[in-house]
């Protein structure tokens, strides 16, 4: 079992984000790890944040309905105008890419932003689609049955 270190992982990410805004940019988590890390980004780095789902907009959304609750629709709170804006968007483990190319849908149904850049704490390979992340603070190899789990505490 491949353990990473969150918080070192955590600092690379917060610094490699740093250098990725613009004066205008606003940070996105993908609901829900990606929500956990904009909301410290934003707070250790003054910013702006939101969140959005990717439950309206999945690929899958035949099979898997509408969930509410654990990437449900109802946790897209996105408190900034969308015209315009630089937006970063945060998330915690990226892999095929299906959830990063439906949050993306969902994003410009709240309108057109001038530019939008993926983070992610874990790049672990495998894409299915053309994305890539700006960002990465580790990239990791696995095979399609293992995975990545991150887990949040109170600290």
């Amino acid at each position: 079992m491949l353990h990473l270190d969150a918080e070192s992982l955590y600092a690379e990410l917060r610094h490699g984000v740093a250098g990725l805004m613009r004066p205008d940019s606003v940070l996105v988590g993908i609901w829900s790890g990606g929500a956990w890390l904009a909301e410290r980004l934003a707070a250790d780095l003054g910013l702006a944040s939101g969140t959005i789902s990717s439950a309206l907009h999945r690929d899958d959304f035949g099979s898997r309905g509408l969930v509410s609750g654990k990437g449900g629709a109802d946790h897209t709170t996105l408190p900034f105008e969308v015209n315009g804006r630089d937006i970063l968007l945060i998330d915690d483990v990226l892999y095929t890419g299906r959830t990063t190319r439906a949050v993306i849908n969902e994003l410009f149904d709240f309108g057109r932003p001038a530019s939008v850049t993926l983070a992610v704490l874990v790049d672990r390979g495998g894409r299915q689609l053309p994305i890539e992340p700006a960002l990465s603070a580790a990239r990791i190899t696995l095979p399609a049955n293992e995975r990545v789990s991150l887990d949040r505490t109170p600290d």
